[in-house]
């Protein structure tokens, strides 16, 4: 399964002898020279609308995690491919193991290229053991986004989305699942940053431009500022 082997080499922001497959008490990446920002909403709540948005002011790379894990699962010889397919098939959350070490190694990859340090993470983390076992683990988060929209809206959204994306969840059955499994699981994971006073909370409603007027108002009150 290449996708998930370790990415040879080291950057300068990288604690080389630290690894996801041991008990770590220190995170992989420096927290004082890596940043990383998630960005959380239900589906359909225009996290990839609005972190093309950062990208291009924040000077952050990317990094989606549903984006990993359909790449993977499509990966040629992946062991886990079938079981990453079923799990976004049914809504479900994949092993964390598999998505926390798929966002390490873009992150190595990314450092390796001589990336900014500035990392913005979508989708993720969708579960409490999640959130534990990366920010211990790899690094420690700056802030969270928050998208927070009525499920009516990201309902039409996603299938507006179905009828072009090609995506296999993409369909009213998937779409319920999706719901339940983000208020269920991924709720928490909002609350405890909130009670961190690490979340940046905008309603997800109106136009693109409205709410990222909203990201960005969020983000300057966190000491988190436009590259240009």
């Amino acid at each position: 399964m290449p996708a998930i082997e370790p990415t040879a080499g080291t950057s300068p922001l990288v604690q080389p002898e630290l690894s996801l497959a041991s008990a770590n008490t220190f995170p992989a990446f420096d927290p004082q020279k890596v940043t990383v920002v998630y960005i959380l909403g239900g589906p359909g709540s225009g996290k990839g609308t609005q972190s093309a948005n950062l990208v291009r002011d924040y000077g952050l790379v990317h990094l989606s995690a549903g984006d990993l894990l359909r790449q993977e699962q499509d990966t040629k010889g992946s062991e886990y491919g079938q079981l990453i397919k079923d799990h976004i098939k049914n809504g479900t959350i994949v092993p964390m193991e598999i998505t926390v070490k798929l966002l390490e190694n873009a992150m190595r990859s990314n450092l390796d290229s001589n990336s900014t340090g500035k990392f913005l993470i979508d989708g993720f983390p969708r579960k409490m053991d999640q959130a534990i076992f990366f920010e211990q683990s790899v690094c420690p988060s700056k802030c969270t986004i928050f998208l927070d929209c009525p499920e009516d809206v990201m309902r039409e959204r996603l299938l507006n989305r179905g009828k072009t994306s090609g995506r296999s969840d993409d369909n009213e059955e998937s779409i319920v699942k999706r719901f339940r499994t983000f208020l269920e699981t991924s709720m928490p994971v909002v609350d405890h940053f909130a009670a961190e006073n690490k979340v940046v909370r905008v309603p997800a409603v109106g136009t693109v431009e409205s709410v990222y007027e909203g990201v960005v108002e969020g983000l300057a009150e966190k000491g988190i500022a436009p590259t240009k």
